[in-house]
């Protein structure tokens, strides 16, 4: 089952403000039970991070860790990555680790 994108700011603000959230040292996810019946996921990665290429590979291993869990989640969900500044210099396998811990906590994968 493949996730559609979160893009709209109001998705993103409800999110932070209504749904449950999980932060490790470099991940923050936020996630809320939708009624679409599909999975839809956004990644933010703030001025914080560093410089756009920092920022890109930040968004880009949170992506490809995320691709490993699509198909094991529980029903259908919003879901925020926040990538942190430590997102950019770990290794694909620590984010993957995280996400895995934060999304079982949060109830989205089994």
């Amino acid at each position: 089952m493949k996730s559609k994108t979160l893009k709209e700011n109001k998705d993103f603000r409800r999110l932070y403000y209504r749904g449950k959230s999980d932060a490790a040292s470099c991940l923050v996810t936020y996630a809320m039970k939708n009624r679409l019946g599909e999975t839809r996921v956004g990644i933010t990665s703030g001025k914080k991070i560093g410089n756009a290429v920092k920022r890109n590979r930040a968004r880009r291993l949170i992506r490809a860790a995320f691709s490993q869990y699509e198909g094991r989640l529980n029903g259908s969900y919003d879901i925020v990555f926040v990538a942190r500044t430590r997102t950019a210099e770990v290794k694909m396998q620590e984010v993957q680790r995280q996400m895995e811990e934060q999304l079982v906590k949060l109830g989205v994968l089994n």
